[in-house]
């Protein structure tokens, strides 16, 4: 089996798990690495095998092959207390029983740590959290929010290697869940721990992430920066399920000079090809200019549609265009743009020069 890059905090190499007498395995040879250091997020949906790989990295499953390797030390058939991780769960799993101080002390105390030691990390933890003033509270005396800044200062009192986040946030309200991504991110880089983020939600994945890894049924679909699977995603899942893209089938088409991309029916020289298989194309919602008919200036090739819809998202106007058996969706920004209305004849317009083609 090949080892652990070198450096790395953490390695995953071709792991399986299947449970039960399923045919279909949680995780099918699942490899990745993480760097110390790293803020590193799963993303998928539902039932995608990011949660089975939080519990393997912790210790809660075995996988049926493979091995887990932290700093170097292989650590698959080691329990969870004796693995240098620690968890954050989206239920907080505070001792009710205990007050903010003494939560945050209790893996110390685990650890037999002398009472004086345990009580000034367990205060500087939750300084680093903004919580120092709460420490004599219970757990039903703090709002969500505090709640789960408190399972945070738990999770780094002992300065693990690696900190897991369980989709830590996802009990939050959205003022709360765009706070506390700041709070992560910014006690993330101060500590230059490693955190595996596990979440189904692209933005906060994106917006906090080094390096994110898309899992689909099992398997890895897609591992990268942010950046890079934004823009360049690989596969025609990865373009639907990271950021807001319209998938339309297109082909490349003959103009008599060259083979350019056909959009319903319409030649846009702009992209050019030589496969001449049926395809979709992933075009991003900023990508797409909806403007009054007949205002685009020069012959620029558009689509000629009807609105059926207008959101206002606050910076944004988010457009539902339907183009004869197309619909399409552009975001316009609320500043630049004049006003759309339901039922208004239309015409729109692609940047393709970020676009990606997926053959049938």
């Amino acid at each position: 089996m090949p080892s652990a890059a070198q450096g790395s905090v953490l390695s995953l190499e071709n792991i399986d798990k299947t449970y039960g007498r399923s045919a279909k395995p949680a995780l099918d040879r699942v490899s990745f690495d993480v760097a110390p250091g790293e803020f590193f997020s799963i993303l998928g949906p539902s039932g995608s095998g990011k949660t089975t790989i939080l519990r393997t990295i912790a210790g809660f499953e075995q996988p049926d092959f493979g091995r887990v390797v932290m700093a170097g030390e292989v650590v698959t058939h080691i329990p969870p207390n004796r693995r240098d991780v620690r968890t954050v769960f989206q239920s907080y799993a505070l001792f009710p029983h205990m007050t903010v101080a003494e939560n945050v002390q209790y893996p110390l105390r685990m650890q037999r740590m002398a009472r004086a030691e345990r009580t000034a990390r367990a205060g500087d933890a939750l300084e680093l959290v903004a919580m120092g003033g709460f420490a004599s509270r219970l757990p039903h005396e703090l709002s969500g929010g505090q709640r789960q800044r408190v399972a945070l200062a738990r999770a780094i009192v002992s300065r693990p290697k690696i900190v897991l986040l369980d989709e830590p946030l996802g009990a939050l309200d959205l003022r709360l869940r765009q706070q506390m991504q700041h709070t992560l991110v910014a006690l993330q880089k101060e500590l230059r721990m490693a955190f595996v983020y596990v979440t189904h939600d692209q933005g906060e994945a994106l917006s906090m992430s080094d390096r994110v890894l898309v899992m689909q049924e099992g398997r890895i679909a897609q591992i990268g920066k942010p950046q890079d699977l934004y823009f360049a995603p690989k596969s025609e899942f990865v373009a639907r399920f990271v950021g807001n893209s319209n998938m339309l089938p297109m082909r490349f088409a003959s103009d008599g000079r060259s083979c350019v991309a056909n959009i319903g029916g319409v030649n846009f020289p702009e992209l050019t090809g030589n496969d001449p298989r049926a395809a979709i194309i992933a075009v991003r919602y900023d990508d797409v200019a909806v403007s009054e008919a007949g205002s685009m200036p020069g012959p620029a090739p558009v689509l000629k549609g009807v609105v059926e819809n207008v959101l206002f998202l606050g910076t944004n106007f988010e457009v539902n265009v339907r183009c004869g058996d197309l619909r399409i969706m552009s975001s316009i920004p609320a500043t630049q743009t004049a006003r759309l209305v339901s039922g208004q004849s239309v015409d729109v317009s692609f940047d393709l020069s970020r676009a990606q083609v997926f053959h049938v």
